[in-house]
């Protein structure tokens, strides 16, 4: 027996966090009655239906992606573009660990397992994520030492993150550089890049955690091997 929030996550539906949105929305059905308490537990022979659909128990599957700008990290797209479960060639029901923009490339995660991407985003577990940022304008001394430090807006307080100064273009006034955030936050890079006045011009995810594009052209993808899955679990975890 295990508890109803927890056993949605597990088939892929959406993770621990959102299946508990949709509890308390009405939106799961077990054994044909709405249930709307957190704490009850169901077991393998209940049939559990989110938002009218039966909800079924698919092999476990990972990838990463190797994102190309113009793509989307949402399943459908009312504007139809290109999303990034396209590239994946699989008739499990995956979704994007995360986001990425929709001009943004690089790194992009995708399983259909729910308990691995609330470990993977979840904002407790502070797992690192590089950036390879191409900025239009260059970042100051003062700059660098505010992005160390932690950057607060009007809106968000974004955590101290790591800068690596990569290179310096006077002529056309543009720097490169890496930058290594802990956090997850909608559009975080770029708008601790406007905070500081500044325009971000290109954006590739270099790693999350330990896991590259390395040997990838963009669009192209692999499955995660089981030892990197059990790695980036296991940094989460320590990460608490």
């Amino acid at each position: 027996m295990e508890r109803l929030q927890k056993v949605i996550a597990k088939a892929g539906v959406c993770s621990r966090r959102k299946a508990e949105e949709l509890i308390s929305k009405g939106k799961v059905v077990v054994n044909g009655d709405v249930v709307k308490e957190m704490g009850i537990k169901v077991s393998g022979n209940d049939i559990i239906e989110v938002n009218g659909q039966e909800i079924s128990f698919e092999e476990k599957e990972y990838y990463v992606l190797h994102k190309p700008k113009g793509c989307i990290c949402t399943n459908n797209d009312d504007k139809n573009r290109t999303t990034a479960i396209s590239y994946i060639d699989t008739n499990a029901r995956i979704y994007c660990v995360g986001r990425l923009d929709y001009d943004t490339s690089g790194v992009l995660l995708l399983t259909n397992d729910g308990e691995f991407t609330n470990l993977m985003t979840h904002p407790r577990y502070h797992l690192p994520k590089k950036y390879r940022v191409n900025l239009q304008g260059i970042l100051s001394e003062e700059d660098i030492k505010k992005i160390r430090k932690g950057i607060k807006t009007g809106h968000e307080r974004y955590q101290g993150a790591r800068v690596k100064m990569l290179e310096v273009d006077p002529t056309r006034n543009r720097c490169q550089f890496e930058l290594t955030i802990q956090e997850g936050k909608n559009h975080q890079v770029k708008n601790m890049m406007k905070a500081l006045g500044y325009e971000v011009r290109r954006l590739h995810r270099i790693s999350f955690a330990n896991i590259t594009v390395d040997g990838l052209n963009p669009g192209q993808y692999r499955k995660l091997k089981p030892f990197e899955v059990k790695q980036l679990k296991a940094m989460a975890i320590q990460g608490e």
